[in-house]
């Protein structure tokens, strides 16, 4: 491309022009970060209830501030004809094919996510290897706080290749099982009963929901599975160690011992 199509291209810049540039991107950059916290403390101030709400708006609120920038930006450098457009858009194109494309699979993948709402801020996710809550959805990766509290940052992309398990899904609870393992000579129907009362009397229980005791023998025992679910998701590891522990309590008094599960050889268990 020569000085003469390269003139064609791009608009005369003057003083008011540079100006214009400055303000914009100054104002966007402000935009964004005043997004960032203004969202953040309203999450935090709101009630629970209305948290998984306030939260998911930051990065489509984000987008629309970037798309509205560039939009503004755009005719104050390039002439805004159709062949400058179709330039423009095919160079990009080839550009970005090539030498972004693992980047722009991910920011695609963000705003897939945005507006498909795969996950959101504030859902309890399992990507991988990696289990935690959504703390932020960016355009090209999201931030998962672990219950260690590790943060751990995953590209959008992983959307295409992955599959993502969503423990709420935007709800403010979600689903606690605590299992328990104990020797087969005892009355299923009373230990059964005893662990309904353990979860029913838990502070952390949301009585809206149904509270559940899966039973199974095993060649070794019995195994109970005591599902119930927590009125808030980030409560979930104090709600099943509440179960945990009052439910054992309860159980010695019963006079129930726990069995002893055989240990599985690895050469078996990668077989």
């Amino acid at each position: 491309m020569d000085t003469k199509q390269v003139s064609k291209l791009l608009n005369d810049f003057d003083v008011w022009v540079v100006t214009q540039i400055i303000l914009i991107a100054t104002v966007t950059g402000l935009l964004v970060v005043g997004i960032k916290f203004t969202v953040r403390w309203l999450g935090d101030k709101a009630p629970g209830r209305y948290r998984l709400y306030i939260l998911p708006a930051a990065p489509l609120l984000r987008l629309l501030v970037l798309l509205t920038a560039l939009a503004l930006i755009f005719p104050l450098v390039i002439r805004p004809t159709t062949e400058n457009i179709l330039v423009i858009l095919g160079g990009a194109g080839i550009a970005i094919g090539f030498a972004f494309k693992d980047y722009v699979s991910s920011l695609i993948a963000g705003v897939v996510t945005i507006f498909d709402r795969t996950y959101r801020t504030g859902d309890w996710v399992k990507i991988d290897d990696a289990y935690g809550e959504v703390r932020k959805v960016g355009l090209r990766a999201i931030s998962l706080v672990t219950p260690d509290d590790t943060v751990v940052v995953i590209p959008n992309a992983k959307i295409w290749t992955t599959n993502i398990y969503n423990s709420n899904d935007g709800q403010r609870d979600l689903q606690c099982v605590a299992e328990f393992h104990l020797q087969p000579d005892h009355d299923a129907t009373r230990v059964r009963q005893k662990l309904r009362d353990v979860a029913l009397t838990s502070p952390f229980l949301n009585l809206r929901r149904p509270v559940t005791v899966i039973v199974s023998e095993k060649p070794w025992g019995t195994h109970y599975r005591l599902k119930a679910y927590p009125v808030e998701a980030r409560d979930q590891f104090l709600f099943t160690s509440d179960l945990t522990v009052r439910a054992k309590a309860a159980l010695a008094k019963l006079g129930v011992r726990p069995a002893c599960t055989p240990m599985v050889p690895q050469e078996a268990a990668s077989a």
